[in-house]
């Protein structure tokens, strides 16, 4: 093996780890089941970003695989009429009991998953309901829900979690969701 070859295999743990990115960390929930996260999730609200840009009807979905979640994202184009998707892995940074992750769509450059808080705080019927996400910072944020709709108070919760962490609610972008549309599998 070469000096360059060496240099490499003991580089590379180091540069992945550096690749995740928390520009702004936040408070994260404790006590996090990653169990009663899994399954699937809708985008209620974003903020917008070139990835996700015009999509309706986001949806993710998260499953366990050994230390790793999983998570699929699919989004529909109207402009195109067809869906979108994206495969991405989770690992957990600081321990599966907080809600700090990190996520990559294009390894091996990771940014954080926070995941700030979760309505309401405890799971129901085995799985938590709705969620507020932030990613490296306040750029990135999504309110995720098990259902297609949310209610007023969950809402208006969201909005003002949003300007509390330093994001301007009237950038904001409410994901239209109904008509249900599922992608085709």
């Amino acid at each position: 093996m070469t000096k360059r070859t060496s240099l490499l295999l003991l580089l590379t743990p180091l540069l992945i780890i550096a690749c995740t990115v928390i520009d702004r960390q936040i408070p994260v929930v404790s006590h996090f089941q990653a169990n009663a996260y899994l399954g699937t999730w809708y985008e209620i609200a974003r903020l917008d970003h070139g990835f996700e840009r015009g999509l309706t009807h986001v949806q993710a979905s998260y499953r366990e695989q050994g230390d790793a979640l999983l998570v699929l994202n699919q989004g529909y184009d109207p402009q195109t009429q067809k869906w979108q998707s994206a495969n991405g892995i989770a690992y957990f940074i600081d321990g599966r009991d907080k809600g700090l992750l990190r996520v990559s769509f294009f390894r091996p450059f990771y940014g954080a998953y926070q995941i700030h808080a979760l309505l309401p705080s405890q799971p129901q019927n085995g799985q938590y309901q709705n969620a507020i996400i932030m990613g490296p910072n306040n750029s990135y944020l999504w309110l995720l829900s098990r259902q297609r709709q949310v209610s007023d108070d969950v809402k208006q919760t969201f909005i003002e979690q949003a300007a509390v962490l330093g994001v301007n609610p009237q950038q904001l972008i409410w994901v239209a969701q109904t008509p249900a549309l599922t992608p085709a599998e």
